[in-house]
């Protein structure tokens, strides 16, 4: 019988590192990796982002997860979920549709990779807006306080790239082995 499949998920503010380490997880590990619909709305629409492009941001980011889930790789690895959709509502609308906390909290998550802001350079993508290394600090604290009291599997990733590679490497060798 082939074990479970397990989900990973990297989370943290931008620019800390999460699209290029899970492309370098999933070339180490294999299975499947979804990508973050925000980049994808954003360059379709390209315009501020508005409250109202939450909810579709958060569905199709669902549709993504739900159609690789289906399926059933030994691994999955996802570059966001619904804790950045619901952060970053807040932080730029002060609010968020409260069927997105609902929604994350039914999913089932084996590991959070939480990627400190701290020792990587921020860069600027045209798609970013938290230059500051404050702003970033607290949505990672956001992150974690969410993750913790909702009895989250998280790994703190930090470092320069080559310490966070390794790192999120032995995090999921770890995961992978307990099947």
């Amino acid at each position: 019988m082939p074990a479970p499949m397990k989900v990973v998920v990297l989370a943290g503010p931008e620019s800390s590192g999460k699209s290029g380490l899970s492309a370098e997880l999933q070339a180490q590990f294999g299975g499947l990796l979804v990508g973050e619909y925000v980049r994808y709305f954003i360059e379709c629409n390209p315009r501020d982002t508005c409250l109202a492009d939450i909810t579709e941001i958060a569905r199709r980011q669902l549709e993504w997860e739900d159609t690789a889930r289906g399926q059933a790789p030994a691994l999955l690895i996802l570059d966001t979920h619904l804790l950045s959709n619901l952060l970053w509502s807040r932080t730029l609308f002060g609010e968020c549709p409260a069927w997105i906390k609902q929604a994350l909290q039914a999913r089932h998550y084996d590991l959070h990779l939480l990627l400190r802001p701290e020792g990587v350079a921020w860069t600027d993508d045209g798609q970013r807006c938290q230059p500051e290394l404050g702003e970033r600090q607290a949505f990672f604290a956001a992150s974690l306080d969410w993750l913790t009291r909702h009895g989250q599997a998280v790994t703190v990733i930090d470092g320069d790239w080559q310490a966070r590679r390794d790192q999120a490497f032995a995090a999921v060798t770890r995961l992978l082995e307990e099947s």
